[in-house]
């Protein structure tokens, strides 16, 4: 038989919920009524996808023993024939489909995202190339809806950035970006150079779930906060008040500063927001390296020091270490075209958990037979 885990947890959790929203107090809390009936949905789809693929089991026992029997009737035969490769590809996607969905969300997937770049080795290419990843992370949001809120920025002398950050809101946008942490590596020829050799440049990116009040407290006694001239290039109000706005976390050493807003109220609201979202990471990470011995994901922690991928843009090619990904299309790359990338390293880490749930490397065919499981 084709392997799927137990449905009876899923069913009776289920049927948990579905007497929540029964009770007349279920909308009292509207976070809490929104929470659950997400939840209840997408179990609701689970069960349903999987009696589905039990049904088209049956259909496809059937359909097979009609085209085996040799006394059966050679116009029902052909017609059972035709029908069983769309009966098998069904059965395979909702057996990818169930699978998936018993696979649970990392809590953060569904939460907006805090993108913090910064130049690392190379000088002023290392800043140019921040500034073309921001803006490649930036056309990848416009493309799928998203909005984007600068939050901070220390621009270089030729225009890139020695560190940027913004906040991008829309569905799931933490799930499709949490693999782009850590070290970008680039190679090419700067304008600067005038022997026209190679140079290597690093950056380093940081992907943070956006936190809430409500997710953790901070002390206001541990916050050290201080507001001073805003520095940057030309524009009116620029140096002329003191609206930009450092906040250093005494009890972690953390530093926040935000000068681009123009009132010092904006800067310090998105300077709390962004500490909020490193606290609330460094807290997940802290719970995560609990389980590090037990197990190393295939696709790296997301860690700043981790190399992940290099730009090599003599050879037009892009490749991601932690999955062996190589893509020569580096030019739509760096305008946003990263969707297969993200799915690559998607399917990497679902196979890994498909893994770690069945005992198992996954393998999408096995839904779509019934004779030889």
């Amino acid at each position: 038989m084709d392997f799927l885990p137990n449905i009876t947890k899923f069913q009776r959790r289920l049927d948990e919920l579905d007497a929540q929203m029964a009770e007349p107090s279920f909308y009292t809390n509207a976070r809490k009524a929104a929470e659950v009936s997400r939840e209840q949905q997408k179990l609701g789809q689970l069960v349903a996808d999987y009696r589905a693929y039990e049904k088209l089991g049956g259909e496809l026992s059937e359909a097979q023993a009609l085209i085996k029997d040799a006394s059966g009737d050679p116009e029902l035969k052909e017609l059972a024939a035709a029908e069983l490769p769309e009966l098998e590809a069904r059965r395979v996607a909702l057996y990818t489909a169930v699978l998936a969905a018993m696979i649970p969300p990392e809590p953060s997937d569904s939460r907006n995202t805090v993108m913090e770049i910064r130049a690392g080795t190379g000088g002023e290419e290392a800043a140019l190339f921040a500034a073309e990843l921001a803006r490649m992370y930036q056309r990848y949001a416009d493309n799928h809806g998203w909005k984007v809120e600068p939050m901070g920025s220390s621009l270089s002398e030729r225009g890139g950035f020695r560190e940027v950050s913004f906040l991008i809101t829309g569905k799931d946008v933490y799930r499709q970006f949490k693999f782009e942490s850590g070290v970008h590596r680039v190679q090419r020829v700067p304008l600067t150079e005038a022997n026209g050799r190679i140079h290597t440049s690093t950056v380093t990116v940081a992907v943070l779930p956006e936190a809430e009040e409500v997710d953790l407290h901070i002390d206001p006694q541990d916050l050290e906060i201080s507001v001073q001239r805003a520095s940057g290039p030309g524009g009116q109000g620029v140096n002329t008040t003191d609206s930009a706005v450092r906040i250093i976390h005494k009890p972690t050493g953390m530093m926040v500063y935000c000068a681009d807003g123009r009132s010092q109220q904006k800067n310090k609201a998105s300077a709390l927001a962004v500490l909020r979202s490193r606290l609330l990471q460094h807290k997940e990470e802290e719970e995560r390296a609990k389980y590090a011995d037990e197990r190393r994901s295939q696709i790296g922690t997301g860690g700043r020091s981790e190399r992940i991928r290099t730009y090599n843009f003599p050879q037009n090619r892009l490749t991601d270490h932690r999955i062996g990904l190589t893509l020569y299309s580096l030019p739509q790359v760096m305008e946003g075209a990263i969707d297969a990338i993200i799915e690559a390293l998607q399917r990497a880490d679902f196979d890994e958990k498909f893994a770690e749930l069945t005992g198992q490397p996954y393998n999408p065919h096995r839904g779509g037979s019934t004779d030889e499981d």
